[in-house]
């Protein structure tokens, strides 16, 4: 099929495979109880297909739509057989997410109009948000581009120590302040050291803390707003970092964090250690909002771009 072009070089590709092993493994295991003892796909078939696609964390109302284009396939071509489903699932589910443009990225590309282009990192601790802050890092400066972080999650100093590891390993500078200063303050300071050092790209941490929305809203309001006196579009992007291991539990940060904030992107990091991949399609499909990273695995260079036919494409390949 047309939409399944080679995009990633086999190096990432690879990785991509190798990183949603454990979903693929556990998704083809249920795939197979289901269609047991069935030549074709009937009513029965579709009913157990629903089952795994929201046991594999897909999502309801995605998987409706999944199973609505795969009965309109079956009426059409009146006859499928069950070695078929696997392919017929990965062109509806591609098909489904190129309905939207978004989730076609190949490379870690930013605007190059803006400068600094400001990225607001957001979400609840241990989802791995400064991880992803400094495998960013790496990969932007990769490119040449001058990058700083900005340690504005003032309220843990792990969160701190930690964003310091990452910005001494990639060798870009960090702005911080002790533990429990204003992280307004720390962003201010961060665009104007970035600005005054002519940088491409500013990465800021902020504090993961959702248990009071109206608390991380005036926070992040109130950041935003401090950010804006130097750099009066500040940020150009606010990336919320989801945790793909917790499935469902994503899905409600998600709700909960597009509530708080103006969320732009998103990171679903954690991939290659669970069985719940398939979030990814459901997030993918039900937030107007594009999934702009994964992670897949711990390495530096295991956090991809997601481009939406790649990710199919590996998800539904059967093992050689």
């Amino acid at each position: 099929m047309s939409l399944f072009k080679k995009i990633f070089s086999s190096q990432k590709k690879e990785s991509l495979d190798k990183g949603l092993e454990k979903s693929k493994t556990t998704f083809f295991s249920k795939l197979s109880k289901a269609v047991a003892g069935k030549s074709k796909v009937d009513e029965d078939v579709l009913d157990n297909l629903e089952e795994v696609l929201v046991t594999s964390d897909v999502g309801v109302d995605t998987t409706l739509k999944i199973i609505e284009r795969i009965e309109a396939r079956v009426s059409k071509d009146k006859y499928l057989g069950t070695d078929e489903l696997n392919d017929i699932l990965r062109e509806e589910i591609a098909g489904l997410l190129s309905e939207t443009h978004i989730g076609e990225g190949i490379d870690f590309l930013v605007p190059t109009d803006q400068k600094p282009y400001v990225i607001m990192v957001v979400g609840v601790n241990g989802v791995g948000k400064t991880t992803t802050i400094g495998k960013l890092a790496y990969q932007f400066k990769k490119q040449g581009l001058n990058v700083v972080l900005g340690a504005a999650d003032t309220f843990r100093a792990a969160a701190i120590d930690q964003l310091q590891v990452w910005a001494d390993r990639v060798q870009v500078p960090l702005i911080k302040q002790k533990m429990g200063s204003d992280p307004a303050s720390v962003a201010y300071d961060t665009l104007s050291s970035a600005v005054t050092q002519g940088a491409d790209i500013v990465l800021i941490d902020t504090a993961g803390r959702l248990h009071n929305k109206v608390n991380l809203m005036n926070e992040l309001g109130k950041v935003k707003r401090v950010m804006q006196k130097v750099v009066p579009d500040a940020p150009h992007e606010v990336l919320l970092v989801l945790d793909g291991s917790t499935g469902q539990n994503a899905f409600e940060q998600a709700k909960q964090f597009t509530k708080a904030t103006e969320v732009s992107s998103l990171a679903v990091t954690k991939l290659d250690g669970t069985a719940k991949g398939g979030v990814v399609i459901g997030i993918s499909d039900q937030f107007q909002i594009p999934v702009k990273y994964i992670g897949v695995g711990e390495g530096i260079e295991d956090l991809q771009v997601f481009n939406k036919f790649e990710f199919v494409d590996s998800f539904f390949k059967l093992s050689d």
